[in-house]
Parts: C-alpha cells; sequence; structure tokens
C-alpha cells in the first residue's frame, strides 16, 4: 500500500526535477499530476511487453499513479501493472495504485462465445445475479463487486488498493431508474467502507464517461451530491465515523471540459461539487486518446506550457480546480519521456485557467 513515508520519500527523490506543483496531496500522501491510463491497447503479449517497460519508465522517472481496471484488455492490464511494480525499483509503498470494477471482464483474450463464459463464470456459480445484469455487460452490485476486488487483487499482486472505483455506473441508467442506481451505489458504498474497514483498500470512489458531466435532464445523468449523500448514509450504516468516498475520475480535456462548464449539479458544475467536498478528481482522456496531441485550439494552446501539444494538453488538465492527477496512456518508454516532461512546466494559474472559457 502507498504510505505517507513512502510516497513522501519518492517525492523527495524526483520534486527538483519538476515545476512547483507537480506532486500533490491526496490526504497524507503524496502523488503525482500525471499518472500512467492502461486502458488503450490490443490483448496481446506484445502490448504486455510495451505496457510493462513504460510502466517501470514512469515510475523510476517521477510518475506514481497507476490508474488500471480489471476489464482493460480482458485483465492484462492489471496483470502488467502488477508486474511492472515487482520489476521497478521503487517500492510499492511509493506507488498509488487504483483499479475499478463494474463490467464483467473476459480472461486474457475474448471468447468465442461472450454470452456463455458470462453465463459460466459469472451467473452459474451466483456471483451475478441475472436481475443485476444491465446490458449482458455490467453489475455493481455488492456481492460482485466484492468478487471484482479480489480478483483485481490477485490480478496486481497486491493485498491493498489505495483506490477502488465503481466503473461507470451510468450504464446501470440503460435499464434501470435512476433511483435504483442510487440505492444499489448506496448499498455498495457500504460493502466498499467494510472493506476500507479490513484494510483492503484505502479509499473509493466512482470513475464516469457521461455520468458526471451531462445536464441533469440526460439519459446518463447522475448527480454528485446525491452519490455523496448515499456514501454518507453507507458509512453511517456500517459505523464508522465518516465515509471513504474520496475520488471520482471524469474526462477533462481541452475538447471535453464540461465538468468545469456545465452546471449539472444543483446548479453546479461537477469540478465545484468536488472542490467544496474535498473530493480528488483524476482527469481522464487528457490527451483524448491522442487527439489533442494533433490539434488544439490556437487560443487554449498559447496560454499552455510544454514544448510539445501533447505536454501542453497534459498541462491543461493538470490546471484544472480539484483535479489532482491527470491520467495518460502510456504504452511504450518513449511515449512515458514526452508526457512525464510535461510536469517540469507549471499548469496554467487559476485566473488564466478561467480566463480560456470567457
Amino acid at each position: 500500500m502507498a504510505t505517507y513515508e513512502g510516497t513522501w520519500a519518492y517525492r523527495d527523490r524526483f520534486h527538483e526535477t519538476f515545476a512547483r506543483t507537480y506532486f500533490r496531496p491526496f490526504g497524507d500522501l503524496a502523488v503525482s499530476s500525471i499518472g500512467v491510463g492502461t486502458y488503450l491497447g490490443d490483448p496481446t503479449d506484445e502490448v504486455d511487453a510495451s505496457y510493462r517497460a513504460a510502466i517501470v519508465e514512469a515510475l523510476e522517472s517521477g510518475i506514481n499513479v497507476l490508474d488500471t481496471a480489471i476489464n482493460y484488455r480482458h485483465q492484462r492490464s492489471e496483470r502488467v501493472v502488477g508486474r511492472a511494480i515487482d520489476e521497478s525499483e521503487i517500492d510499492r509503498e511509493s506507488v498509488f495504485l487504483a483499479t475499478k470494477g463494474g463490467f464483467l471482464p473476459f480472461d486474457g483474450a475474448r471468447p468465442d462465445d461472450p454470452g456463455r463464459y458470462v453465463s459460466e463464470e459469472f451467473v452459474a456459480p451466483g456471483i451475478v445475479d441475472r436481475k443485476d445484469l444491465v446490458a449482458g455487460q455490467h453489475c455493481i452490485a455488492p456481492a460482485y463487486i466484492d468478487d471484482q476486488l479480489d480478483r483485481s487483487l490477485d490480478n496486481l499482486g497486491a493485498d491493498h488498493l489505495d483506490l477502488y472505483y465503481l466503473h461507470n455506473p451510468e450504464t446501470q441508467l440503460r435499464e434501470r431508474s435512476r433511483e435504483a442506481v442510487y440505492d444499489q451505489l448506496e448499498a455498495t458504498f457500504e460493502r466498499l467502507e467494510r472493506r476500507v474497514e479490513a484494510g483492503d483498500i484505502g479509499a473509493y470512489g466512482v470513475a464516469t464517461w457521461d455520468g458526471f458531466r451531462v445536464p441533469a435532464g440526460d439519459p446518463s445523468h447522475l448527480s454528485l451530491p446525491e452519490v455523496l449523500g448515499r456514501a454518507e448514509r453507507a458509512a453511517a450504516a456500517v459505523g464508522a465515523d465518516a465515509h471513504h468516498f474520496s475520488a471520482v475520475q471524469l474526462p477533462f480535456n481541452v475538447s471535453m471540459a464540461d465538468a468545469f462548464t456545465t452546471a449539472a449539479h444543483d446548479g453546479r458544475t461537477a469540478l465545484t461539487v468536488a472542490s467544496e467536498h474535498d473530493l480528488h478528481v483524476f482527469a481522464s482522456a487528457s490527451l483524448m486518446q491522442g487527439e489533442l496531441a494533433r490539434e488544439m485550439p490556437d487560443r487554449v494552446e498559447a496560454e499552455l506550457a510544454g514544448e510539445t501539444r501533447a505536454q501542453r494538453a497534459i498541462n491543461f488538465a493538470r490546471s484544472a480546480p480539484a483535479v489532482t492527477s491527470a491520467l495518460v496512456g502510456m504504452g511504450s518508454p518513449e511515449h512515458v519521456e514526452e508526457n512525464v516532461a510535461a510536469g517540469t512546466f507549471e499548469p496554467m494559474g487559476a485566473n488564466a485557467f478561467d480566463a480560456v472559457f470567457e
């Protein structure tokens, strides 16, 4: 698990390489404001090898935030992350490790008959109740998330996760009422509070794609204040002094700035609510899957520091209020070198960031 001593020793080792605000607090931990994302790539041994080399390079270059999910690349991404941590010269206590559960994962490769696989692997053993399964691929019921958290620990070769997300819970809205989804979240938050108490995770949160950034009338909308309220109720139900809902993950970049511009949460934006409640925001899609490395609005780019367009795009995401770390896919050591160098430049100040949207 990441520790105060481990992460601050890591920060002390690298901080002179970077600009002043590169390392940021997560509770009493020190975490890099650029993190490694592991979503993209084919489920092949060759991609595994590239990821492993990239993650080792990142850890040994000043990035100590690793983000993955059990379904990424059919569980291969989690397994590669675990191997890379073991191979790196960096101690586990210095690494902030986050993963997600919600989508039913295949195992290493897509099976010939996905429906049969889901039935035999999850439904028949009682891990998933069919009534909790949406679109044949998504479940956030407590028992299922318990199972997935345990599998993630095994995949990662870890005995503790620093942050565990429920993955895209808005997927449930395809077949369930919003109130039913909130009820399900509350029940699963109770289970996650117990996993915190047991020492399996340090904190939990929700990773979304649409949920927190679309307007309140959108079919995919989830209210962040309501989700926080459900976390408070979950903590009270298990007798915890305070809830451990500590973070949200959502897309944030130059072209997808809805979390800063759309007042979808009782008249406030997602980033405003996060700031008010001391939530950590982990920005996904910081480069919009590479598109922003090729093209960016001139007016915005002119305000950003960095030697390359990719670095400037990363620094835009790092500039937003409440953002603790901007996640970037890094599938090779060459990607790491360019991306980590973004942290040698200061992000935009608050006034300059606000001015971009005027």
